[in-house]
């Protein structure tokens, strides 16, 4: 791509200061689980958890949302064991057991290296099922760089996104100009070299990222196959618990129509 998104603008708007809520991750590992971590460069470390049922299942490579560490999945891993996938979530910089600092920019970046990295580890580790990556809330960020970037992924889920540029320079009132306007559009042209089947799950009462932004970041992928699961009732952090079956069976049909 020409014009590469330069996200660190964001950062010097004042984002990162702003949006990032790291804490650390004391959970131990889990039975069924494997811990990894992957280097991103100038010392920096991120901490991964693989949690295993089928090596010949789909795989979910996941980027969490805000305040939330890899550890806050080991409840949440049996459901997508119900139907047959794996997950692996990866963490952001400074986030439970990863080093150094969180910022925008390192977010995207790092996001491509760690799903890079994840398709290295199945391979090694004979996983040859079809492999998909999620991003939820923030997460969306990484998650849409790793479908853009990184090679070997059938599918692209988001969850509660908040991955639309355009809404975090409005939401930080930073001045127009030429370089934001380029940050835009080229994140804009990012998304649209995107046409792997896409799933969009979106609570419709979410006040933190509002369902508009969801749809108008959904609208600037190229994709044939986008379906949206916009749940009556449900805000930013309780899809889960608002209707947990038609959050998993959703992911369980678009497993079904991806390849790696």
């Amino acid at each position: 791509m020409a014009d590469d998104p330069d996200y660190s603008l964001l950062d010097r708007g004042g984002v990162s200061a702003q949006i990032f809520f790291p804490r650390p991750d004391p959970s131990p590992t889990p039975a069924g689980a494997t811990d990894h971590v992957v280097e991103v460069g100038d010392g920096v470390s991120i901490a991964a958890r693989r949690y295993e049922t089928d090596v010949h299942g789909p795989t979910i490579v996941y980027f969490h949302g805000n305040g939330e560490v890899v550890g806050d999945h080991d409840g949440i891993a049996p459901l997508y064991h119900s139907i047959g996938a794996n997950l692996f979530v990866f963490e952001f910089r400074g986030y439970g057991c990863s080093t150094g600092s969180p910022t925008i920019e390192h977010l995207v970046a790092d996001g491509a290296i760690c799903g890079q990295r994840a398709c290295e580890m199945l391979d090694a580790d004979g996983f040859d099922g079809p492999r998909l990556v999620m991003g939820r809330s923030l997460g969306a960020n990484p998650a849409l760089e790793v479908a853009a970037r990184v090679s070997g992924y059938g599918g692209l889920i988001l969850e509660s996104g908040a991955g639309n540029v355009g809404r975090f320079v409005r939401r930080l009132g930073l001045q127009p100009g030429a370089e934001i306007d380029r940050l835009v559009a080229a994140h804009a042209a990012k998304l649209a070299t995107i046409t792997m089947p896409t799933l969009i799950i979106h609570g419709l009462a979410d006040d933190l990222v509002p369902v508009d932004n969801a749809l108008a970041t959904a609208d600037l992928l190229t994709a044939s196959d986008v379906t949206t699961e916009l749940v009556e009732g449900a805000g930013h952090n309780d899809l889960l618990l608002v209707d947990p079956g038609r959050y998993i069976d959703a992911i369980a049909r678009l497993a079904d129509r991806t390849h790696g």
